[in-house]
């Protein structure tokens, strides 16, 4: 079942990555935060099922 990272910024949707698995997509989103803030102006990362659930979400202003 393949997982969605949807990073966001202020504006909405900046890029979405897909991975095979949720602790893969989840391990990237958390790894990666920090770097997107300060890259990108992310503020708010989340990890989407193949249904569209949300298993994990992550924001700082």
């Amino acid at each position: 079942m393949p997982y969605t990272v949807i990073w966001y910024d202020r504006k909405g949707i900046v890029e979405k990555v897909i991975f095979d698995a949720e602790k893969t997509a989840k391990d990237h989103a958390i790894a990666m935060f920090q770097t997107r803030k300060g890259d990108d102006g992310v503020i708010c990362v989340e990890v989407r099922k193949d249904s569209g659930s949300v298993v994990f979400s992550h924001a700082e202003n």
